[in-house]
């Protein structure tokens, strides 16, 4: 997985150290402008054409080449964007005028840090430098608080190139002894954690890996964190990814995201023995989740038809009882689960499926006790047909477009030499395959 290097932009930006060069005659004056219209927004900020003004100024100024390498034509630019974000937030806070009045403050707090280490870069006195880094200190503020709005409308690509944004400024102020916003540890770590959080929200996975997993060398106290490293580890290589999520059920045995994640693992990896005890663990910690009852009795049912396969009569009807128990715990709770009411009919049909198997190794004895085992078995294959059908019909009834449901309930109809029907589900069955639907059940017309 290749892992996105977050810092090497900025880390070039700091390291090349641009001379300041001298703008032309217009572009200053311009420039000049562009500081006026940003003052004059200050002594008035209900005049927000003024900040307006500020914003399409500075723009035009640095579209020059001269302005380009000016620390002086940066810091504006830093300022006026910086104070876009500025009035943008005071705004959501207050609850006082409206955003629309204002430049769109999208991306101008990243803008403004750009601008403010650009001519960090440039500048060689103490006093230049220290306006540049004050600017910076300011605008981390901004980022954070932008992130957050951001991150509670959904927008995470945002919110993570904001926090992004805010642990950049942090590492720049730290270097040059200025206190940041995260200057305490607990605060960093926090930071860490959203960033992650929202790079993973978005789908930036390199990115969220980078964060989380310096908060697992860090051993942050998070079970999510541990949740996180394993589904971005384990999207390449499921057991590598497991050892963050065995870490964190180590220090969080209570938690259950961590043991659901567990389970979807055991779930993936085929580890069905070990799968049992796990969806037991859950079962007692949430015994009113439906959906863990049903897993179990798959798992039950997987079992089953192992045995069956093996011809282990005894562990046969043992896991054939078990999973149609665990599909009826999940009954108890939603007596119209879908779910367990197709499992219960699958575990008749695949029962039945299997006695036709033997069914066919008995067809070729024309003796008289070859007849009447044939026919013994042909009477158990029916048997479980028969059971099977109602549950079938009522999840076709729930959900009359269910491939599956479909397809066993026409076998079972052919095997019925109810062919009429049989066909009739047939052409439903059809119209689903071919990308159509059936507006309603065929059993219940």
């Amino acid at each position: 997985m290749k892992k996105l290097l977050l810092f090497i932009p900025l880390m070039l930006i700091l390291a090349i150290n641009v001379d300041a060069q001298e703008m032309g005659k217009d572009t200053k004056k311009e420039l000049k402008q562009a500081s006026r219209s940003l003052n004059a927004f200050k002594v008035n900020n209900s005049d927000k054409s003024k900040l307006k003004d500020a914003v399409t100024q500075v723009d035009a100024v640095m579209g020059k080449s001269d302005a380009q390498g000016a620390a002086e034509a940066w810091m504006v630019k830093g300022d006026v964007y910086s104070e876009v974000a500025t009035q943008y937030i005071t705004i959501k806070q207050l609850g006082i005028g409206s955003t629309d009045d204002l430049p769109s403050p999208d991306g101008k707090a990243i803008a403004a840090m750009n601008a403010y280490v650009k001519a960090h870069g440039m500048v060689e006195k103490g006093s230049d430098k220290k306006k540049a880094l004050d600017g910076l200190r300011a605008v981390q503020n901004s980022m954070s608080q932008l992130g957050v709005y951001q991150y509670e409308a959904g927008n995470y690509e945002k919110a993570f190139n904001s926090f992004n944004g805010v642990i950049r400024a942090h590492d720049i102020l730290s270097e040059n002894n200025v206190e940041s916003a995260l200057a305490k540890e607990e605060d960093y770590n926090n930071q860490l954690y959203i960033t992650g959080l929202s790079a993973m929200n978005a789908n930036k996975m390199p990115s969220a890996a980078v964060y989380f997993q310096k908060l697992y060398e860090k051993s942050y106290d998070k079970p999510l964190v541990y949740e996180a490293m394993y589904k971005i580890k384990s999207a390449d290589d499921s057991e590598a990814g497991y050892e963050y999520l065995e870490k964190g059920r180590e220090l969080y045995p209570e938690d259950l995201g961590l043991l659901f994640a567990e389970i979807n693992h055991f779930l993936r990896t085929g580890k069905t023995e070990v799968l049992v005890e796990k969806l037991k663990l859950a079962i007692e910690k949430e015994s009113g989740n439906k959906s863990l009852h049903f897993t179990l009795g798959n798992v039950y049912d997987q079992f089953y038809q192992k045995a069956f396969k093996d011809g282990d009569t005894e562990n046969e009807k043992k896991y054939f009882d078990l999973a149609m128990q665990t599909y009826d715990e999940a009954l108890k709770l939603d007596p119209e689960y879908i779910d367990a009411i197709y499992g219960k009919g699958a575990l008749h049909y695949n029962k039945a499926a299997g006695l036709t198997q033997q069914l066919q190794k008995l067809a070729d004895d024309y003796s008289a006790d070859g007849i009447k085992k044939y026919e013994a078995k042909k009477q158990e294959v029916f048997t479980e047909f028969d059971k099977a059908l109602p549950f079938f019909k009522k999840a076709e009834s729930m959900n009359p477009n269910d491939i599956n449901t479909l397809i066993a309930l026409k076998e079972i109809f052919a095997r019925k030499d109810d062919i009429e029907t049989s066909n009739e589900i047939k052409k439903r069955l059809e119209t689903v395959q071919g990308g159509g639907k059936n507006e309603s059940s065929f059993f219940n017309e």
